[in-house]
């Protein structure tokens, strides 16, 4: 009789573990490489400059991690391998990473997914005008940064995604603003590099799970449609989105290369409340919401 009930008890416990293992299963792990400027870059930066460049990159470089870790999707993993991976391979500082490097970063770390990101270009200087006629001046501030991510899938080498990510004198200002930061002519002070580094560093970890991970519609009640992405995962209050229902897988005639499945718009909805794991959102537009359907923001 002890038996039948030590085996109940064990056999329910199971049951109650099991949603959260198959959840820890389909965690993804990604490799990241550590972040660093081009070579044509690091040449063409004056030495005054090269400091800054390299606190700035160095700040973003961790939290990258952060942000990525933030997105709940990923294990990052193997990072110390992956960067003997692109060393050997000499690619540190060309982000011309192949699909054998790809694969081999993969294998080394045991990562699905590797990123590189490469800083491209770094501009921070004060020019100044004179108004003929008047004898006034005026200065502008000229601020941009500037990173090339790349998403591979390292057990194929294929490339996923090459996007270029921004800021400048618009966001600059405004980070300044909202944080009350004070810049002298053309240096960055210490608070604004994490300021700038955070923003680039969410930008991309969410462009990343959004490209392997899209967001989705977990439950829809009524109008209230609820989605698996929450803080720190680039949705915030007021946000739009439109939602598609997946199709059919889409081969290419020519490459017979999946090009994803087909994507038909059902619904747009407004972010309304954003929780730590998940987000609430209100129905605009409703032909078909279902649980599943994914999530594109609104640019």
């Amino acid at each position: 009789m002890k038996n039948i009930f030590f085996r109940f008890g064990l056999a329910a416990l199971i049951v109650t573990l099991l949603p959260a293992v198959l959840t820890a299963q389909e965690k993804s792990t990604l490799a990241v490489s550590s972040i660093k400027p081009t070579a044509s870059l690091s040449a063409s930066v004056s030495a005054d400059k090269k400091l800054k460049l390299n606190r700035i990159t160095e700040s973003l470089d961790s939290q990258l991690i952060d942000r990525i870790n933030a997105t709940r999707k990923f294990d990052v993993v193997g990072r110390s391998d992956l960067g003997d991976v692109i060393k050997e391979q000499d690619l540190g500082a060309s982000g011309n990473v192949d699909a054998k490097t790809a694969a081999k970063a993969g294998k080394l770390t045991g990562a699905k997914y590797l990123l590189v990101a490469t800083v491209d270009d770094f501009q921070d200087y004060v020019e100044k005008a004179t108004f003929e006629g008047t004898g006034r001046a005026a200065t502008k501030r000229v601020f941009r940064f500037s990173i090339v991510g790349k998403i591979y899938d390292s057990t194929t080498g294929k490339l996923l995604e090459s996007a270029n990510f921004q800021t400048g004198n618009d966001a600059f200002k405004q980070i300044q603003q909202e944080r009350n930061y004070t810049v002298k002519d053309g240096e960055l002070s210490d608070e604004m590099m994490v300021a700038v580094s955070r923003s680039m560093a969410e930008k991309i970890a969410n462009r990343v799970a959004d490209v392997i991970f899209p967001a989705k519609v977990l439950i829809k009640r009524d109008t209230q449609v609820t989605i698996n992405r929450g803080e720190g995962a680039g949705v915030a209050v007021g946000d739009l989105f439109n939602i598609f229902a997946l199709g059919d897988e889409m081969i290419d005639p020519d490459t017979k290369e999946s090009l994803g499945r087909e994507e038909v718009k059902v619904g747009k909805v407004k972010i309304s409340e954003v929780n730590p794991k998940f987000s609430k959102a209100e129905a605009l537009e409703d032909t078909g919401i279902t649980s599943g359907a994914v999530l594109r923001k609104v640019q």
